[in-house]
């Protein structure tokens, strides 16, 4: 490729190049014509971007009477938190100093406790790893959720109820983005798979809380929410981990259909007449009505749920799903393919638990292969697995047939 285009201009490369250091001016600036400001100088450069500000410009007499540029006050934690507790719900959580963790840590300088949980978890490895993980197609298409995307949604639908019921936003966040880090590879198939190897079984929400994201020292309401999220646990301890729960079914249910639609498994007027009247065929009314539903039900009540006739859809339609999506003939098939593969990698691992990889920080050298603590190492290790590592690995270390491998995987 040319450096310079023939009519003698600089190439692409060349131009981002040129921005490598940014622009002068009073402070580095990301764009030469940058007009961005928080002060209140005002001035041409307002007037030039028909800002048309007319406010008072202080003037600082000692210094020949030039403008002097009136920054607002940094905003820090300890305000925003005040600010946070006078918006809020009486039932809301409130976010206070570095926040109730295992291992004390001094508060942050901007940040709230909740916003630095949120953080961590974005930047986590389990949270990254989810986007080569099962939603409900292994290994999806293009446009098919996995449990990254789905986390997603799910944030966005419990964030936005819970910016309604005047609930702490960065606390459910933080949940719902780590509430599916405990997920093994190949969905929900991984957790029949890896529960015989450990004595009270496999159970992906605390799974994700006390396991995958342990490291990371988390709030104990944002542990609280990510181990209770599922409906079969014990009720979370805050109304956020309550929204979640609700978001969490609101999100698949309706996603997963979407999916199912769009691959040719089922046809949107398979949907149950009560979703269809209340709330419609499109996934946007779905989520619309089940979220104006719980706003609604919990600012009447003053407790966390839903509305009956948006609760009664949203239960015909997670029946339908399960008949028509996740129990179909084609999907058992593919569970028990998953299956198949994990406990033989698990089992594999268990007794070679010095083949694990040292980064996963699960094998110790003085594991007793075959023993507990070697059982453990492999299970936390296969279960940290994407979909195609785990199932390529089986090809390369187990001789497993390619053909025997869940349907849909590129291998």
């Amino acid at each position: 490729m040319g450096r310079v285009h023939t009519d003698g201009e600089p190439s692409r490369n060349e131009r981002w190049a040129s921005t490598m250091a940014g622009y002068s001016g009073p402070v580095r600036l990301a764009h030469a014509d940058s007009w961005a400001r928080i002060d209140r100088t005002g001035g041409e450069g307002d007037a030039a971007h028909g800002i048309g500000i007319d406010i008072d410009i202080d003037i600082d007499i000692g210094g020949g009477g030039a403008a002097t540029p009136v920054a607002p006050e940094p905003l820090g934690r300890d305000e925003r938190e005040e600010r946070e507790d006078s918006l809020l719900a009486p039932g809301a959580s409130r976010a206070v100093g570095g926040g109730e963790r295992g291992r004390p840590e001094e508060p942050d300088e901007w940040r709230t406790c909740f916003e630095r949980d949120r953080d961590r978890i974005l930047h986590a490895t389990s949270f990254r790893r989810l986007a080569g993980k099962t939603q409900v197609f292994v290994f999806p298409q293009d446009h098919q959720r996995t449990r990254l995307t789905h986390a997603l949604e799910v944030a966005q639908v419990a964030t936005a109820m819970a910016r309604a019921c005047r609930l702490n936003v960065a606390l459910t966040e933080a949940i719902a983005l780590g509430h599916d880090c405990g997920h093994g590879p190949g969905g929900h198939a991984s957790e029949d798979a890896l529960d015989p190897f450990l004595p009270g079984g496999f159970d992906h929400a605390p799974w994700g809380a006390y396991v995958s994201l342990a490291p990371l020292n988390l709030c104990t309401q944002t542990i609280d929410g990510i181990a209770n999220h599922s409906w079969s646990r014990p009720a979370p301890s805050t109304a956020e981990g309550e929204v979640v729960s609700w978001a969490d079914r609101v999100a698949y249910v309706c996603h997963d259909w979407e999916d199912a639609v769009l691959t040719g498994i089922v046809s949107p007027h398979q949907l149950p007449p009560v979703v269809r009247d209340v709330c419609g065929e499109r996934r946007s009314a779905q989520l619309g009505a089940f979220i104006h539903g719980l706003v609604c039900a919990t600012l009447r009540s003053g407790q966390v749920g839903m509305e009956e006739d948006a609760a009664e859809a949203l239960s015909a339609f997670r029946s339908c799903n399960y008949e028509r999506i996740y129990l179909r003939d084609a999907s058992v098939r593919q569970g028990e393919a998953v299956v198949r593969v994990l406990r033989a990698l698990v089992e594999h691992f268990a007794d070679r638990p010095h083949l694990i990889a040292q980064t996963s920080g699960a094998a110790q050298p003085d594991v007793l292969a075959g023993g507990p603590q070697a059982i453990e190492a492999a299970v936390t290790y296969v279960a940290g697995m994407t979909d195609r590592f785990a199932f390529r690995l089986a090809v390369a270390l187990l001789g497993w047939d390619p053909e025997k491998l869940p349907a849909g995987i590129d291998s």
